[in-house]
């Protein structure tokens, strides 16, 4: 089946009219790809505007505010190595090898809003703070960033590293609190930082390289996937090593705490798995892992592959090599969706946090918005 490509740049508005554009925003592009019937065409609706015509074909309801069912974002000069929702689902943000993070709108047509520059190397995590008016950036360049997501302005940049950080995420998501995160490097250091401080405010010694973070809702508990294809978590409050969950036969690659009730942790690896982790206090799993999920492997890049929980917590996603997106029941392990599009490695997939809409970033330099 054909598909037709509705183009619109975020330089202008869609009748062509120019539009006063700020100096740091409107680098990319979001094409809307819709279908059109290959026989019958009283079933389909068309849709005129200036020189940019979509023909829609009338078919199942649609499920979510987005002006189409797939939105195709490019603009990043380098790998989209990682994007997410902000918290409130009105926008998200994507950064690259390209050294860049992008602001983008997720309704209308997608306007990429902002660039947030500063960085040295490739930015290979972001994370929004609570509030959805801050996000965290890890770099290759051995830094962390906090950024100011609606004026662009740096507000911190974190130099204790040695090494690239490889990922970051907040502290306090449960409280609300956007000055409080943490950062995993190749040092092997963990470090714990609060914004209003000038150093971070407490160091984690792991040994090993760090590849992924994640932090259980308050804040109490940090996971930290390592080089020795272990999970370990630790107590932020005592600094002490509370538990090492062991599984995975290649390095962890990508982790994520479920949102609605943090009593799950999701990883990625090179051994080609995805797991689910229970972290319940009283689990009867002796090693924890309730669930191994198959049909997203690695590739010879060994590229970063971060996994994400819906909003629900009835399903779980992750990118591949393959150049698919793999969505699977959190509780059965079956495959709901296999979702192709992108044309080199997916590296990073996120849920939008109020409506079924998927997110994927990929080493193509693009990123998909979908309706599931």
């Amino acid at each position: 089946m054909s598909e037709h490509k509705r183009k619109v740049s975020t330089a202008g508005s869609v009748d062509g009219s120019e539009q006063p554009t700020p100096d740091h925003a409107m680098h990319g592009t979001a094409v809307a790809l819709v279908k059109r019937p290959k026989t019958d065409n009283s079933a389909a609706m068309v849709v005129s505007k200036s020189d940019a015509t979509a023909i829609i074909k009338a078919g199942p309801k649609r499920t979510s505010g987005m002006q189409a069912p797939i939105m195709h974002l490019t603009g990043h000069g380098g790998e989209v190595t990682t994007c997410r929702f902000s918290p409130s689902g009105k926008h998200l943000a994507s950064g690259s090898a390209d050294t860049q993070v992008f602001l983008w709108n997720t309704y209308g047509d997608c306007a990429n809003y902002g660039v947030l520059r500063g960085h040295k190397g490739s930015v290979l995590e972001l994370q929004w703070m609570p509030s959805g008016e801050r996000l965290i950036t890890a770099s290759a360049d051995s830094t962390v960033a906090l950024w100011d997501a609606t004026t662009g302005e740096r507000l911190k940049r974190g130099r204790r590293h040695t090494a690239p950080v490889n990922a970051c995420c907040p502290l306090s998501r449960g409280s609300g609190d956007d000055n409080v995160f943490a950062s995993a490097s190749d040092d092997g250091c963990l470090l714990l930082w609060d914004a209003r401080e000038r150093h971070p405010v407490a160091t984690i010694t792991h040994g090993l390289p760090l590849t992924s973070i994640a932090a259980a809702p308050t804040g109490n508990t940090i996971y930290a996937g390592s080089l020795d294809n272990s999970i370990s978590s630790w107590d932020v409050r005592s600094l002490s090593l509370v538990d090492t969950l062991r599984g995975h036969s290649g390095t962890v690659m990508g982790l994520s705490i479920s949102p609605k009730t943090g009593n799950y942790l999701l990883s990625t690896s090179l051994d080609n798995t995805v797991r689910l982790w229970d972290l319940r206090p009283y689990c009867r799993i002796p090693n924890r892992c309730e669930r191994v999920f198959t049909g997203a492997p690695h590739g010879f890049e060994r590229s970063f592959i971060r996994p994400a929980f819906d909003r629900d917590e009835s399903m779980v996603a992750s990118g591949s090599a393959d150049r698919t997106l793999t969505i699977w029941n959190m509780r059965s392990g079956e495959i709901k969706y296999k979702l192709p599009g992108h044309k080199g490695c997916v590296t990073q997939v996120d849920f939008h946090p109020l409506e079924p809409i998927v997110l994927s970033g990929s080493v193509d330099k693009s990123m998909f918005l979908g309706e599931i």
